[in-house]
């Protein structure tokens, strides 16, 4: 198991990062929490990461935070909850105000994330109540990268969406609904998903 890469952030393209370690070039899938807390592509980077090994693939997660890395694990042992899902959780949602809605039992709020349906939200208040508590969750800020000046951040942003989960259909919705035109495609997509959780 890969406990953790620290190296250069080579690339970034919402979920997916790439970051060289001594030479080699790690793929990581990773939620907006931690995209909008990333430096600029070229500086040093840690993450804390998780590996999901499939018959046709073997991924890596990774998160800034304990808090993250630790909701993740626990989701994807919930039924019916894949990495893909876990990853749109951690996207549309912090740690800390999925602790409280799993406290509060607030199915409304959690079926606006993406690919949660009103039974799946069901479940994971019964399952994750007795796993998580909001002490045990890390609360961070999410603060925006830098602008990396992308030709379209509104398709970019429209690609990390459906990446995430969203139907397309449902993602160009989300994205009409920002004023996106003096905006990069990470905060494009952080208030396309505030939106959605409204």
């Amino acid at each position: 198991m890969i406990g953790f890469l620290r190296g250069t952030l080579a690339a970034k393209q919402p979920p997916q990062l790439l970051i060289d370690v001594n030479g080699v070039g790690y793929e990581v899938e990773a939620p907006m929490s931690t995209f909008y807390s990333l430096p600029e592509t070229g500086s040093p980077v840690e993450l804390l990461t998780h590996l999901v090994v499939r018959d046709d693939a073997h991924i890596l997660f990774g998160f800034l935070t304990q808090g993250e890395r630790r909701l993740f694990r626990d989701l994807i042992k919930v039924s019916g909850v894949g990495a893909k899902m876990a990853l749109g959780v951690l996207s549309g949602i912090s740690a800390s105000e999925f602790a409280q809605c799993v406290q509060d039992r607030d199915i409304t709020k959690l079926t606006k994330l993406p690919g949660i349906g009103k039974k799946t939200a069901e479940r994971l208040v019964v399952e994750m109540r007795d796993r998580i508590s909001l002490s045990g969750i890390e609360r961070t800020t999410a603060v925006p990268a830098a602008s990396q000046g992308p030709v379209q951040p509104a398709d970019e942003a429209f690609d990390a969406l459906v990446a995430l989960g969203y139907k397309p259909r449902e993602a160009s919705r989300m994205i009409a609904a920002v004023d996106h035109r003096e905006l990069n495609s990470e905060e494009i997509i952080r208030q396309a998903l505030r939106g959605a959780a409204k």
